[in-house]
């Protein structure tokens, strides 16, 4: 090497010494950046940031709802054209591929971690399973035997049941605006699909015993995603298994007999495991929505959904509702207006409050060198 050595020098060799430095420089950036980055997702509160960053109010909500719009026209088409009427068995394929789907995202370490179990007790997370079975079994059950007018109209009691809920367990409390903007919201849906309003006893009472379920679902997946640094994605892990044995148990009760002598052929099956994944999509995005919203507001995107469809079909579609629906719809779709842009307000004046106050940066010492330096030198100058 003493050859090599002369030819390149002492300039060379500190050369080639400096560029080493700077390659070890630079792994160990990268370095510290990987373990940064797998700290931040391998942490319950580093994946709840990572949540907030990448899918905030607005994108959770058009996530959901361009997915329940989907999912709405694929159970139409399930359970009327294909002839699946198996709602409490749908729901559980629903729960049964979100769970394996689940399962895949665990084995590559695609899961975000859950908070410690000390913060959250077994008895909410297995509270939670149990009512998302009725909540959402119970939301296709209705759907099976009641309009969808109906269906929607039994929504609408979830709204003051979410606030009379939140204000008992949470005292929680909405300003007199709100109300309002939610009265208007309500009577604009109702006067929207009272023209729809078909059904039986028997699906009369499943929508009724739906509606305490659905509201207590929702607060407290907004609740635990919140106050308790759960992701979407972990909650679903935790809570998954205990809705599909609450589905299981419900199956004789609300579904009728036959389900194995349904025709599984290759077009009804792809149909119906579309409507899984789908599924999936919607009960991942309403989470989303949930944690990043409140549990009021996700009624209201349901609501708001029922109105872009019935004027878009007034609209492009060349569909008539009639005049009476159509001013219901347009009148809910301002009080939903009202609503967010009250919503927007409020959250602008919390994270303007929460804001801290700026302190001043403490100088440096290299700073103070410089200050100095151009002291002194300002003085030699006036001298």
């Amino acid at each position: 090497m003493g050859w090599f050595d002369s030819l390149l020098g002492a300039d060379g060799r500190k050369f080639i010494k400096r560029k080493d430095s700077d390659a070890g420089e630079a792994g160990r950036a990268l370095e510290e950046l990987r373990s940064s980055l797998y700290n931040e997702l391998r942490t319950s509160e580093g994946a709840k940031r990572q949540q907030q960053r990448f899918c905030g109010p607005v994108a959770a909500m058009s996530f959901n709802f361009v997915v329940s719009v989907g999912i709405i026209l694929t159970n139409k088409l399930v359970m009327g054209k294909v002839g699946f009427n198996f709602p409490i068995f749908l729901t559980l394929i629903h729960y049964s591929i979100a769970w394996m789907l689940l399962a895949f995202f665990k084995a590559l370490s695609l899961l975000p971690v859950s908070p410690p179990s000390k913060t959250t007790p077994f008895s909410s997370l297995f509270s939670l399973g149990a009512i998302m079975a009725f909540a959402s079994g119970l939301a296709n059950t209705s759907l099976k035997y009641n309009s969808v007018g109906f269906y929607q109209m039994a929504k609408i009691a979830v709204t003051p049941t979410i606030v009379l809920a939140e204000f008992v367990l949470f005292r929680k409390t909405i300003s007199f605006k709100k109300v309002l903007a939610l009265a208007v919201v309500s009577a604009g849906v109702a006067v929207a699909t009272i023209t729809d309003l078909e059904f039986n006893v028997f699906g009369a009472c499943i929508a009724i015993a739906w509606i305490i379920p659905s509201a207590i679902n929702k607060i407290l997946w907004s609740n635990l995603q919140q106050q308790a640094n759960w992701t979407a994605l972990a909650l679903m892990w935790k809570t998954t298994p205990i809705t599909i044995f609450f589905l299981v148990a419900l199956m004789p009760w609300l579904d009728p007999p036959g389900v194995l002598l349904f025709k599984w052929d290759l077009n009804n099956s792809t149909a119906v495991l579309i409507s899984a994944l789908l599924g999936f999509l919607l009960q991942w995005s309403g989470a989303l929505a949930l944690g990043a919203t409140s549990a009021t507001s996700h009624v209201v995107l349901g609501q708001f959904k029922t109105c872009v469809i019935l004027v878009g079909g007034y609209l492009l579609l060349d569909s008539d509702p009639g005049f009476i629906s159509f001013c219901g719809a347009v009148a809910a779709l301002g009080g939903m207006s009202i609503y967010t842009s009250l919503n927007l307000k409020e959250t602008n004046e919390s994270s303007s409050k929460h804001l801290p106050m700026q302190n001043p940066l403490p100088k440096s010492k290299t700073s103070e060198n410089v200050s100095e330096d151009s002291t002194a030198t300002n003085t030699t100058n006036v001298a």
